[in-house]
């Protein structure tokens, strides 16, 4: 990374009147496109403007003193380097269609209805997504598993969903920030040269009054109800098999995870599981679903799995409410959510390279004097980052890059820097609609990002923790010994 540091300090920079251009093209048509279009804007309307605003970034780029072949080749770069993503999307699209064949999801959702009470749902599920994503290192997997199975108690219940994918948001991000297994975590360590455990340790310290205050507003916002999920459950309990075998894509995914295979290996690995439970415990539902009375039964069970990993599994049942449960999922239901993603990554990797990112963080660095001027400049420049690359991954590394000079000239710690990075660039990827991570978690949970970020409170109470923390002078820790002031970054 140091050779490429190297280079893209050599490489001309736009003024800030040029660096403002694309910024303010992107806030003004990302938000006439809410305005007319409300939550259905992500379906193609903001992908539009994104890729406009990727055009006015090139011009940015080209008269800055870049090829526009160079620009072009930012944009294919940052798409490549978020390919993973793309994939993973589309095994969950398909590990969502074979659960609801299989009746895995119905089994999670029985299970929900007799544990979990409706007046503490919020705070139930935001503690077990917690457990869970700190043991995988995973908010996706998290989400795409359990999340999805809470998703559907919720309906079950009649809670609000915006606020049970709130919970759950907030659980997976906890665990995901606080877990030695999670990619960010490392990620942000590796960006500013601090130890992984010190930095768990020290994140700690916010990620848990941070939780404490979540939990509370979750418990605060659970009300008493008199739902009776008896008849429901029974009517599940008689149609769908609810014993531990339902369960089993579930305990494959968790220990494929825990057992470190990568994401998307796991999560198909896990859709393949659930259309084989499928062919093999309700083979009538899955030669229904294939709706295919000429083929032979081999090749009807193999088409209605392939169905549903592709298209999604589309229930016949007689109740309206299973029926919505269960008609879901499909790699196909993932492709708006990709469209999104693809043209977010190439503007962001456009102004990445033509260095207007470096352009709009440079003078904040220079600005903050303080150490909690610095801290607060740090989280503003990671959300920032994560509004306009559109990448979690970017957001983490260049403003972690960008201002460790300014922590050591202070003296502060490496592990300082890593939990400011990861209390602001992780935890806020989540709430924008165009990031990855904001399109992952409404694509997965059926909820808009605008509709949930605003009961996803652990995201934008974390950066709010650390900054307070750096005001009062909490755990800024030192070098020791201090470092020398080394001149101008």
């Amino acid at each position: 990374m140091s050779e490429g540091q190297e280079s893209t300090t050599e490489r001309p920079i736009p003024s800030l009147g040029l660096a403002l251009i694309p910024v303010a093209t992107l806030i003004v048509l990302l938000g006439l496109a809410y305005y007319l279009f409300g939550d259905t804007a992500a379906s193609g309307p903001n992908q539009i403007a994104l890729l406009f605003c990727g055009l006015v970034a090139v011009w940015v780029g080209w008269r800055t003193g870049y090829s526009v072949e160079e620009l072009g080749q930012g944009a294919v770069k940052s798409v490549k380097e978020s390919m993973s993503a793309i994939f993973i999307l589309l095994a969950v699209g398909s590990l969502i269609g074979t659960w609801a064949m299989s009746g895995t999801l119905m089994a999670m959702v029985y299970w929900g209805l007799q544990i979990l009470s409706p007046s503490h749902f919020y705070v139930t599920a935001a503690v077990i997504c917690a457990l869970l994503a700190l043991c995988l290192g995973s908010s996706w997997t998290v989400a795409g598993t359990i999340g999805i199975g809470l998703m559907g108690v919720a309906e079950q219940m009649d809670l609000n969903p915006a606020i049970a994918a709130g919970a759950i948001i907030s659980g997976s991000y906890f665990g995901d920030k606080s877990s030695p297994l999670s990619d960010c975590t490392n990620l942000a360590t590796a960006s500013a040269g601090s130890d992984l455990y010190t930095h768990i340790k020290e994140a700690l310290w916010t990620s848990i009054p941070t939780l404490l205050v979540t939990l509370g507003i979750f418990w605060y916002l659970g009300e008493p109800t008199d739902f009776d999920p008896g008849d429901l459950t029974a009517g599940i309990a008689a149609e769908f098999d609810v014993s531990f075998l339902p369960f089993v894509p579930l305990v494959l995914v968790i220990v494929m995870a825990l057992t470190r295979w990568p994401a998307f290996t796991t999560i198909f690995v896990g859709a393949l599981a659930g259309g084989l439970l499928g062919v093999v415990t309700q083979p009538e539902r899955v030669l229904s679903f294939a709706s295919s009375p000429d083929l032979a039964p081999g090749f009807g069970l193999l088409k209605g799995a392939w169905m549903a990993m592709a298209s999604g599994f589309v229930s016949d049942h007689s109740s309206p409410v299973v029926q919505q449960l269960l008609t879901r999922g499909g790699m196909e239901s993932m492709l708006t959510t990709i469209w999104l993603i693809l043209t977010a990554l190439a503007f962001g990797g456009i102004i990445e390279k033509a260095r207007v990112l470096d352009r709009l963080i440079q003078p904040i660095v220079r600005a903050a004097k303080s150490t909690g001027a610095l801290v607060t400049a740090l989280v503003g420049a990671g959300v920032a980052t994560n509004i306009l690359a559109s990448d979690q991954y970017i957001a983490i590394v260049l403003p972690g890059r960008m201002f460790k000079k300014a922590f050591e000239k202070r003296g502060l710690a490496p592990v300082v820097l890593s939990r400011a990075v990861g209390d602001s660039s992780t935890v806020t990827s989540a709430l924008i609609p165009w990031n990855s991570c904001g399109a992952y978690m409404a694509a997965t949970l059926g909820v808009a990002t605008v509709s949930f970020a605003p009961y996803a409170f652990f995201n934008y109470i974390n950066p709010i923790v650390t900054i307070l923390f750096s005001a009062l002078g909490i755990r800024m820790l030192k070098t020791d010994p201090p470092l020398e002031d080394s001149g101008d970054e």
